[in-house]
């Protein structure tokens, strides 16, 4: 629709109701950034969406060890899809946000940290498909040893993976710095632990194929806590810009 015309003294035409290119830019702005803001948050959903579901995968795959149920197992192979389908997502409307806003640095941070921390709590996912899959193995033999510091540490990288989404969620520097001090106790049960299952397998060649499979459950609960520890090295990045993966780099 044209803007109304108003007829000035000498004949002459003034045209009346347009919006001054000043504002018109502001409202354009404003507009973005709104767009902006809802694109980052429903970004910031699906991403805590997809690390519930990866904490839920990993306490059934553990428990289908410890309590022996199979069926626990397979709930984790059955929702394995899902989690990728979502990270393929997050990537997607990571690179959307990229391409379509001119990000201030604190934004950009955030933007690209989601980007990793996708894919930490994909591996998280695959980590728990491994679990599963060696607790379906496990099940088909007699128990080796009474499951004593499985329990822990199991309890200890749910605990890592759960902290890590409430540091993202609250930016908690301090939580995440808990995460890096927990993943020490986690090494320390992994190495515990490999030494009593070999011990076991040297003094019964009977229970070398489950004790080989529960070597393979502790090493994919570490790299459980691994990912953790990436995730809450990216809560610290976000909030105070401080990249703590190498310590020992100079990046003067």
């Amino acid at each position: 629709m044209r803007a109304p015309r108003r007829i000035l003294r000498g004949g002459s035409v003034k045209k009346t109701g347009s919006i001054p290119a000043a504002r018109g830019r502001k409202l354009g702005k404003d507009t973005m950034e709104r767009h902006f803001e809802k694109d980052l948050q429903e970004l910031k959903d699906k991403l805590l969406w997809m690390g519930t579901l990866a904490e839920r995968a990993v306490h059934r795959a553990v428990h289908a060890v410890l309590d022996s149920e199979p069926k626990l197992a397979e709930a984790v192979l059955e929702e394995e899809d899902v989690i990728n389908e979502l990270q393929i997502e997050i990537d997607d409307r990571v690179v959307q946000l990229l391409a379509l806003h001119q990000l201030m640095a604190v934004d950009l941070r955030l933007v690209l940290a989601v980007s990793r921390i996708n894919n930490d709590l994909e591996r998280i996912g695959d980590q728990a498909v491994n679990i599963a899959q060696s607790a379906q193995r496990i099940l088909r033999h007699p128990r080796v040893k009474p499951y004593v510091d499985l329990p822990r540490m199991s309890e200890l990288a749910e605990g890592m993976v759960r902290d890590a989404l409430t540091a993202v969620v609250q930016r908690d520097v301090e939580m995440a710095q808990k995460i890096l001090r927990t993943d020490d106790e986690v090494d320390r049960l992994r190495d515990q632990m490999f030494r009593e299952l070999l011990t076991y397998m040297m003094g019964d060649s009977a229970v070398v194929f489950p004790a080989f499979e529960l070597i393979l459950v502790v090493k994919n609960l570490e790299r459980i806590g691994d990912h953790a520890t990436n995730i809450a090295e990216d809560v610290i990045y976000i909030v105070a810009g401080q990249d703590v993966r190498h310590p020992t780099v100079d990046r003067r």
